[in-house]
C-alpha cells in the first residue's frame, strides 16, 4: 500500500514517475458516467437522522402523560427505553437485518430493561425466566389496581413506571419501524394521537398546552426531515420518476393507506378508551375522577413492595378523645390463591347511608353511642371510611350507601368527600363473650368461609398452631401470637426474595417478611383453613394527636383482619409485628393483668410504614416508641445521594467540554478554511508546537467519555444490572470507532507537522477512506490506478481532484526520488480531497461504527 521501494525498482517505475502528471485524475467538464445511486428506501433507513426523529416524537408524545402522572420520573424512563430501542434499529439497520427480526430484537431489548429494572428474579439480572414474568404480571396487576382505583394524576410508584415503561416502550417501536423501515413517516401520526388519547380521555382537565405544542413541532419534524431528504436525494441524484423501483416509492404510500383505514375502522368500531376520566367497563362499581385527591386499592398482594409516596393528610377526627381505633374504608371478602385478596367484582346494593342504618352485626343498640366528626382533607374515593358499629351518618349527600354485611359505606361514583358525622357503637366484647359466641353455620355469608385448595403445608401450619385450642376465639388468638419476632417475622416495605413457588406458603414458612398486606391475607386465609369466618379489612390506624383533632395521614394506610363471631358480630385482629407506637391492641387481646381501657397501644397491630412515616406540612410528626426499630433488618435505603451528584457532575462537564471541542474546531476552520469528515481540522500552526493542540487534539475524546459517563450513572439510578450492560455495550459499540479515530489523528498530526513520512500518511488515510465506504483498494495497485478508482468511485469533484493530483505528485517524489523533503502543499492539497469525499460519498453509520478498514486490518 504505497511502501517506500527498493532501489533497484525504482529504475523501472521511471516511466511511470514521467507519466504521473499527465495521467493523474484532472478536472474536466467530462466526468465518468456516475453509477445509479441506491434506492431512496434504503438510504433513509440507513440515516441517524429518521430513528432520532421517531424516538423524539415519541418522546414528546408521551408528554401528554403528565395529566394522568404525577412527577417527572417516569420520563426518565421513558427516554432511557426510547434511546434502546432506536440505537437497537439504527445497529440491525446498519447490518441489513430484516425488519421483522428488527422489531424483535427491539422488542427483546425492551424485555431485558423492564426485568432488570422492575424485577429481581431475571437471569443474569436481565434475562426474563418463569419466575421473572410472574413477578413482573404481579406489578403489572397492581399497576392496573392502581389506575382502577386511583384518581389522575396517579403517583409515579414502581408499578406505574413499569406500565407506562412497557407501554411508551411498545409505542416508540412502532413509530420506529412505519417511521424508518417503512420509510413512512406520516403514518406514525395516528400511532402518536392515540397516545394523547388515552390521557385525555383519563384526565379530568385538559392536557397542558405544551404537550400538543411539543408534540406538534416533534411529528413536524419528522415530517420535516423525511421531507429533506427525499429533495436532496431528487435534486442531487434522483430525477423525479427515476432512480427507484415503483416497488420501493409504492411502499411508503401502502403503508399510510393501510394505517389511514386500520385507524377509522378502530375508531368507528373499538371503544377501548372511555370519557370523562373514566375506564371503560366500569359500571356501578367503576372508580371515576373527582377533583383531586387520594383513595385506597381495594386489593392486598402477597408479593411486592410497600410504596405510599409523599405524605398527605387524609381526615382530621374529633370525639375519639384519647380512644385509639382503627378506621374501616371497606373489606375484601375473596382470596385468589397466589395473589391475594380482592373484592368479588360488583357492589353490593345497599341501603342509603343519609337514613338511620340497620344494626351492623353484634351491635344489639344497648351500648353507649359515640358521635364522632369525621373531616376529609385530600380524600377522594367511592369509600367513606366509619369507626365500629356505625348507626347513624349525617352530612353525606343521597348517593352514599351502607352495606350492613361488608360494614362499607360507598357511591357509584369516584369523589370528594364533604366533612361528615358519624354516630357509632365502639363497644369491644370480653374474652369470655367471644370464647362462648355461637357462630350458626348460616348466619354468616358463605362468601366469608370459602376457601380455594390451600397448600398442605399451610394447612399442617395452621393445625399445629392451634391443636390445643378449643373454640374459634382461642384458635384465632393463637394465629394471632404466631406472627412476632420471636417466630422470625420481621416487618418490612418489601417481601423477601421468593424461595418457593406458593406465595402463601413462601411468606409463613420461609420469607416471614412483608408489611401489613401479607400479614393479614396470611392470617384470613389460615382461619378460613380452619372454618372460622373471616375477611380482611383497609382502612387506616389511629393517626397522630394534633390540637384538637386527630390526624390521618396516607402513611396510616393499613390492612388487619376481621373475624365473625356470631352475635358479637365482626371483631378485629391485627397481626402486623411493629412498635411505633400507633398499633392497637383491643381489651380481649391483651393480657388480664394489662391496664384496662377501650385500647392499648400494641407492638402489634401497628401502621404500614412507620420508618418512612414523615408528618404533612402542618402536622407534628409524632414520637416513635422504639427509635431503634428505626433500623430494621430488611429496610432499604434510599440510592445513594452521590450517584445523582456524580451523574449530575459528569453531565455538566460532558456539556462544557463538548462545547469546548466545538468552539476549537470552528476556530480552527475558520484559521485554515478546512474540516474533516469527522470533524478533525488540519491546522498546521498549531500542528508546530501549538502548547494546547494535544488537549485540543483529545477534547472529543474527553467528551465522549464524559457522556458514557453521565449515561452510566443516569442508568445506575434505575438499576446497577442496566448501568453495567448499557455500558459494556455502548463501550463494545464505540471501540472500532474509537480506535480509527486515534490512527487519523496520527496521521493528521503528522501531515500537519511535515514530519517524516507525511506523504504515507496522508496516502494511507485515503486508501482507509475508500475502505470505510466500501470501496476497498487492493494493496497491490499503484497509486495513478488507486487514485483514478478514488476519484471515480466517490464522484470527486473539481477541487478534490486536484488535491488528489497534488497529494500523489507529492507521494511520487517521495517514492522516487530517495528523499522526504517537506513539501508545504500536501496538507491543503489532502484536506481539499477530504472535503470532498465529504461532500460526495459521507461514510454511512455503519462505516462509522464499523470502519472496514480497521477490520482489514486486523485481518492482515
Amino acid at each position: 500500500m504505497g511502501r517506500t521501494l527498493p532501489h533497484h525498482d525504482r529504475a523501472g517505475h521511471a516511466d511511470r514517475r514521467r507519466a504521473v502528471t499527465a495521467t493523474a485524475p484532472r478536472p474536466t467538464q467530462q466526468h465518468t458516467p456516475t453509477p445509479p445511486p441506491a434506492p431512496r428506501l434504503s438510504l433513509w433507513r440507513g440515516s441517524v437522522l429518521a430513528p432520532a426523529a421517531a424516538g423524539l416524537a415519541t418522546v414528546c408524545a408521551a408528554t401528554s402523560l403528565t395529566g394522568v402522572v404525577a412527577g417527572a420520573a417516569w420520563l426518565g424512563y421513558v427516554i432511557v427505553a426510547v434511546i434502546l430501542i432506536g440505537c437497537t434499529g439504527l445497529a440491525l439497520r446498519s447490518i441489513r437485518t430484516p425488519t421483522p427480526v428488527v422489531g424483535l430484537a427491539q422488542i427483546a431489548v425492551l424485555t431485558f430493561m423492564v426485568i432488570g429494572v422492575f424485577t429481581d428474579r431475571g437471569i443474569a439480572a436481565i434475562f426474563p425466566g418463569p419466575a421473572a414474568f410472574s413477578q413482573l404480571s404481579d406489578v403489572l396487576t397492581r399497576a392496573f389496581e392502581q389506575i382502577r382505583t386511583g384518581l389522575p394524576p396517579v403517583e409515579a410508584s414502581p408499578p406505574i413506571l413499569c406500565l407506562v415503561t412497557i407501554a411508551i416502550g411498545l409505542v416508540a417501536i412502532l413509530v420506529d419501524t412505519l417511521a424508518v423501515a417503512a420509510a413512512a413517516p406520516a403514518a406514525t401520526g395516528l400511532v402518536l394521537l392515540c397516545v394523547y388519547a388515552v390521557p385525555a380521555a383519563l384526565s379530568d382537565s385538559m392536557l397542558p398546552w405544551w404537550t400538543f405544542l411539543l408534540g406538534a413541532a416533534a411529528f413536524a419534524a419528522l415530517l420535516a426531515v423525511d421531507g429533506n431528504h427525499r429533495h436532496r436525494r431528487w435534486r442531487t441524484r434522483d430525477a423525479p420518476g427515476t432512480g427507484t423501483s415503483p416497488e420501493s416509492a409504492s411502499t411508503p404510500v401502502a403503508v399510510v393507506a393501510i394505517a389511514v383505514v386500520l385507524g377509522l375502522v378502530a375508531g368507528t368500531v373499538v371503544t377501548a378508551v372511555g370519557t370523562v376520566s373514566r375506564l371503560p367497563g366500569a359500571g356501578r362499581g367503576g372508580l371515576a375522577g373527582g377533583v383531586g385527591g387520594l383513595g385506597v386499592n381495594p386489593f392486598t398482594s402477597l408479593r411486592g413492595m410497600l410504596d405510599q409516596g409523599s405524605n398527605v393528610e387524609l381526615f382530621r377526627v374529633r370525639g375519639l378523645g384519647d380512644d385509639k381505633r382503627l378506621l374501616r374504608a371497606f373489606t375484601l371478602d375473596t382470596y385468589q390463591p397466589n395473589k391475594g385478596w380482592g373484592l368479588p367484582g360488583t357492589m353490593p346494593a345497599g341501603v342509603p347511608a343519609n337514613l338511620p342504618l340497620p344494626a351492623a352485626p353484634g351491635d344489639d343498640g344497648t351500648s353507649r353511642s359515640r358521635e364522632i366528626q369525621i373531616e376529609p382533607v385530600n380524600w377522594t374515593d367511592v369509600w367513606m371510611p366509619v369507626y365500629g358499629a356505625p348507626r347513624r351518618l349525617t352530612g353525606v349527600a343521597p348517593n352514599w350507601y351502607y352495606d350492613q354485611g361488608s360494614g362499607a359505606v360507598f357511591t357509584t361514583k369516584r369523589q370528594a368527600v364533604a366533612p361528615y358525622t358519624e354516630v357509632a357503637s365502639l363497644a369491644e366484647p370480653s374474652k369470655d363473650d367471644l370464647r362462648v359466641a355461637d357462630v350458626k353455620p348460616d348466619a354468616v355469608a358463605p362468601i366469608y368461609t370459602r376457601i380455594d385448595p390451600v397448600d398442605p403445608r399451610v394447612v399442617q401450619l395452621t393445625q399445629q398452631i392451634t391443636a390445643h385450642e378449643s373454640n374459634n376465639f382461642d384458635k384465632a388468638s393463637a394465629i394471632w401470637r404466631y406472627f412476632t419476632a420471636q417466630n422470625g417475622f420481621t416487618y418490612d416495605t418489601q417481601t423477601a426474595p421468593a424461595a418457593d413457588a406458593d406465595a402463601l406458603t413462601d411468606f409463613l414458612l420461609k420469607g416471614k417478611r412483608g408489611f401489613c398486606e401479607q400479614f393479614a391475607s396470611a392470617m384470613g386465609v389460615m382461619l378460613r383453613v380452619l372454618k372460622i369466618p373471616s375477611r380482611v379489612a383497609i382502612g387506616f390506624t389511629t393517626g397522630v394527636p394534633n390540637g384538637d383533632h386527630r390526624t390521618i395521614t396516607s402513611q396510616d394506610a393499613h390492612a388487619w383482619v376481621e373475624v365473625y363471631f356470631g352475635d358479637r358480630g365482626w371483631v378485629s385482629f391485627d397481626p402486623t409485628p411493629l412498635s411505633d407506637g400507633r398499633g392497637v391492641i383491643p381489651s380481649y387481646l391483651r393480657p388480664d393483668n394489662s391496664p384496662t381501657g377501650p385500647s392499648a397501644s400494641s407492638g402489634a397491630g401497628q401502621p404500614s410504614n412507620p420508618s418512612s412515616r414523615q408528618a404533612p406540612t402542618g402536622v407534628p410528626a409524632p414520637p416513635t416508641a422504639d427509635p431503634g426499630n428505626q433500623g430494621q433488618a430488611g429496610q432499604r435505603d434510599d440510592e445513594p445521594g452521590w450517584v445523582g451528584i456524580a451523574g449530575l457532575v459528569a453531565l455538566v462537564c460532558a456539556i462544557a467540554v463538548t462545547a469546548a471541542a466545538i468552539a476549537f474546531a470552528r476556530r480552527g476552520r475558520r484559521g485554515t478554511g478546512s474540516g474533516g469528515t469527522d470533524g478533525t481540522e488540519f491546522s498546521a500552526t498549531s500542528a508546530r508546537g501549538s502548547p494546547s493542540d494535544g488537549v485540543t487534539a483529545w477534547l472529543p475524546f474527553a467528551a465522549g467519555v464524559l457522556w458514557l459517563a453521565a449515561i452510566g450513572f443516569a442508568a445506575w439510578l434505575l438499576s446497577g444490572w442496566l448501568a453495567i450492560v448499557l455500558i459494556v455495550v455502548l463501550v463494545v459499540a464505540g471501540t472500532p470507532a474509537a480506535l480509527r479515530e486515534i490512527g487519523r489523528r496520527r496521521r493528521l498530526h503528522a501531515i500537519a507537522a511535515h514530519s517524516p513520512g507525511a506523504a504515507d500518511a496522508a496516502w494511507h488515510e485515503l486508501l482507509d477512506e475508500c475502505a470505510d465506504r466500501g470501496t476497498p483498494i487492493p494493496p497491490s495497485e499503484t497509486a495513478r490506478t488507486a487514485a483514478q478508482k478514488l476519484a471515480t468511485e466517490h464522484h470527486l469533484d473539481g477541487d478534490g481532484r486536484d488535491g488528489l493530483r497534488a497529494v500523489v505528485g507529492v507521494l511520487e517524489r517521495r517514492w522516487y526520488s530517495g528523499t522526504d523533503t517537506t513539501d508545504a502543499t500536501l496538507g491543503p492539497a489532502f484536506e481539499d480531497v477530504r472535503r470532498s469525499l465529504r461532500r460526495n460519498a459521507p461514510v454511512s453509520w455503519k462505516g462509522r461504527l464499523l470502519p472496514k478498514s480497521l477490520l482489514n486490518r486486523f485481518r492482515r
